[in-house]
Parts: structure tokens; sequence; C-alpha cells
């Protein structure tokens, strides 16, 4: 097999599966583990992997966007980490805005479980997946954000969702991203969705990422916001802790939960 279709056919997997192994790809492909991790540095290099011990995963771009069922099954004890450490930096915010995507959804859930049952908090989100977790709880009031909905995601985009936030200010935004680096801040791929988010960058008094760690030091297609407009970046200890000082000095406190 040629080095092209095998490419093409690792990458297939790692979009159809969310991860590649070298072990495995070496025996389904028959070729030698050197011969897989030559090809992962040739997509890598090509920003089409993100390469990490042991394997690779898919970065997300206008060719690929991974859905809500690959997303909630990727990770899950990282991004439930995640979300705990998001949630215990509230603050006694009184307002806070609810990124699309699953690991914000289950700060949406730390959040319920852990505000007092007797202090209001008004929760603005995209996500149908949020509003779903939050809306049976009496102290919560949730905001939905109108506007066109992507099936990917379960959220709304467009014009309808960036007028409503042009009217806001909310104490403090959980964002998600596809990548985000160094070089070119936090990035996705869908200009409708860099729209909103771009929007509560500027809305939004505080803001946090969260994130796991295979979003680090990837770029996708439409960045919204740079790195020292956040306070801080909660992540898992899947970013090392060279890596966390590296970003840590352009301005936000990284936290690996």
């Amino acid at each position: 097999m040629e080095a092209d279709e095998r490419q093409r056919q690792i990458l297939a997997l790692a979009r159809h599966d969310g991860r590649v192994e070298v072990a495995r790809l070496a025996d389904d492909l028959h070729v030698a583990p050197e011969t897989v991790r030559r090809d992962l540095r040739q997509l890598v290099e090509r920003g089409m992997l993100h390469r990490v011990h042991g394997g690779a995963h898919p970065v997300e771009g206008v060719g690929y966007e991974s859905d809500v069922d690959q997303r909630k099954s990727s990770m899950v004890a990282e991004k439930r980490r995640i979300a705990t450490a998001a949630a215990a930096r509230l603050e006694g915010a009184e307002s806070v805005y609810i990124d699309e995507g699953v690991t914000p959804q289950l700060v949406a859930e730390a959040i319920a479980l852990a505000h007092p049952a007797d202090a209001r908090l008004t929760v603005v989100t995209s996500s149908l997946l949020a509003a779903g977790t939050l809306a049976p709880y009496p102290h919560i009031t949730v905001v939905l954000l109108g506007g066109r909905l992507r099936g990917l995601t379960m959220a709304t985009v467009d014009h309808w969702a960036t007028r409503m936030l042009k009217e806001l200010v909310i104490d403090l935004a959980y964002l998600g991203a596809n990548g985000i680096s160094r070089e070119h801040g936090l990035t996705t791929p869908d200009p409708a969705v860099a729209a909103v988010k771009s929007q509560v960058v500027a809305s939004a008094r505080r803001r946090i990422f969260v994130g796991v760690h295979t979003k680090f030091n990837v770029s996708s297609f439409c960045r919204f916001a740079d790195l020292p407009d956040f306070e801080a970046l909660v992540t898992d200890t899947g970013v090392s802790a060279a890596d966390a000082h590296r970003f840590g000095v352009m301005g936000p406190h990284v936290i690996r939960a």
C-alpha cells in the first residue's frame, strides 16, 4: 500500500473513532510501527492530526468536526474533572454563559449541583444540551439564545444569537474551543460558531476556557479570542507542566484538573 493511501485510511479511522493507536494501526495496515509513526508525523505536519502518547487525535477543521455522540464518549473522566474545577471558580457570579459542547454541558451540571438553592443564578447559553440540564432547577433562570440550530453540536448560531448577546453584560463565560495555541489563540472550524463565541468574549466580564489536553497546541479555521482574554484555562493533566507554563506566561492561569 502506498503512503498516500495508507495516510488516507489513518485519517479516516481517526475521524471515525476519535483516536488512532500506533500498535493497532501497524497490525491493521500490516506495516512496521515506525512506518505508522512516520505517517502520523506527516499528517501532524499537514495539520490533520494532533500527536499524543501512543497515537493521535484528529484536528477539527473546515472539512471535519466531531458530533455530540463522539464527544460524549471521549475522555469522559477528564471532562468531568475539568467541569468540577471550572464550576468552583464561579466566585459569586450572578450571570453565566455556558458554551456549546460536552465539556461546557458538564460544567452546567457541576454548577447546578454546587450552587446554593437559595441563591439565584441566570445562565445564558446557545446549547440545547446545557439548557435542558439546567431547566429543572428552580433557582436557575435559563436564557436560551435563538438562531439556527447546528445538528453537530445542538447549539444555536447566526445573527439572532449574536444580536441577543450584544444586549447582555455577563459576569462569567465558560467557553470551549476546537483548538487553542499560543500562536493563534482560540479557534473553531465554523465561522458562525466563531461569531457567537467572539460576541460572548466581548459581552463577558470574565472568561474561562474549558477543554481537554488534545485541544492544546492545535489551530482550527476561525480565530475568536486571544489567550490574554481569559483569566483561566481549565484542562486535564495531559497538558504537561512545561506547556502549562508556556500558556500561563501569556496571561491566563492554567489549571490541570
